[in-house]
């Protein structure tokens, strides 16, 4: 049977609710220098806004040797109320160290089963998502050998590939490499930051390639700007394509999160979702955050299966 893998075991996909499909309680990088999301305590809090809000779980894209507070997740998940999704994986070169990336560079598929099969660090939570990374209109060294160790994983557990698309750009070409060469099947490909590039053409083709797509993070300066948003989704619901898409928040430093001020994961719930219920429906919306991810993040684990 699928099931969900949250910080705390194993649930229904019915049981994840209002889901924010793409964030961030904890985030280290060298390209964000002093913005970490390194505070348990702003985690915490961030969490009770995003409750209270209506929210009821959230899928933390941050992945190996990013400052995931692994250990912190499974408290923060009990206090709240809030089913917290891990993920295991690789960003890009740029955000590590080079001794991060050597320590992994052999065999890096092993490494992401582990997490997912037998928890972070063999004894934390597990991983319930896989995250891997492109760059700007193409596909690195990195991240085509990221993604075939991604694929490697997924078919050796079942996980879903989350990928951050560089300003929303090379979704085709990540498409034609994990579910052409490396024979991922595309309802198991979560393609990222879409909202960032609104071109019409790529979201149907992916759409049409059957991957999930995923419109995660309010406007930043130089990004599409929000309003475009409801147009992207209606023209994909319209065309019979509304279970492929998720919502997210994607909070990545210190200065965008609620409690600083910030939209955070709040805004999710208080202003994408009411802004996208004038023009969508409050039923559609409600499918992109409740029915799209419990289906999306589910697998048959490797070590529940008879």
């Amino acid at each position: 049977m699928a099931t969900v893998r949250t910080v705390l075991g194993d649930i229904p996909p019915a049981a994840l609710g209002v889901c924010d499909a793409h964030d961030h309680l904890f985030l280290r990088s060298p390209r964000l220098p002093g913005q970490e999301l390194a505070d348990p305590a702003a985690a915490a809090a961030e969490l009770a806004a995003f409750r209270a809000a209506g929210g009821a779980a959230v899928v933390q894209w941050t992945p190996y040797g990013m400052g995931r507070g692994a250990t912190e997740l499974p408290r923060l998940a009990r206090e709240s109320g809030v089913a917290i999704v891990a993920a295991t994986g690789l960003h890009q070169a740029v955000h590590y160290a080079p001794e991060v990336l050597d320590r992994l560079r052999p065999d890096p598929a092993a490494r992401f089963v582990a997490e997912l099969t037998e928890g972070i660090g063999g004894t934390g939570p597990h991983a319930g998502m896989i995250k891997v990374a492109g760059g700007f209109h193409g596909l690195d060294r990195h991240a085509r050998h990221t993604m075939a160790a991604a694929a490697e994983a997924q078919r050796a557990t079942g996980a879903v590939i989350g990928v951050h698309l560089e300003l929303g750009t090379g979704a085709l070409d990540v498409l034609g490499l994990l579910c052409g060469e490396l024979a991922v099947p595309p309802d198991r490909v979560i393609l990222g930051h879409l909202n960032r590039s609104p071109d019409p053409v790529v979201h149907r083709a992916a759409a049409e390639a059957g991957a999930y797509l995923a419109f995660d993070g309010p406007s930043r300066a130089h990004h599409a700007t929000d309003w475009r948003l409801p147009d992207a989704l209606a023209a994909l619901a319209e065309a019979g394509f509304e279970d492929r898409i998720l919502l997210g928040g994607d909070t990545t430093t210190a200065d965008a999160r609620s409690v600083n001020g910030g939209p955070g994961m709040p805004h999710l719930l208080r202003g994408h979702r009411r802004r996208l219920e004038l023009t969508l429906g409050a039923e559609l919306v409600t499918r992109f955050l409740t029915t799209n991810p419990a289906r999306a993040f589910a697998a048959v684990w490797p070590d529940s299966r008879p």
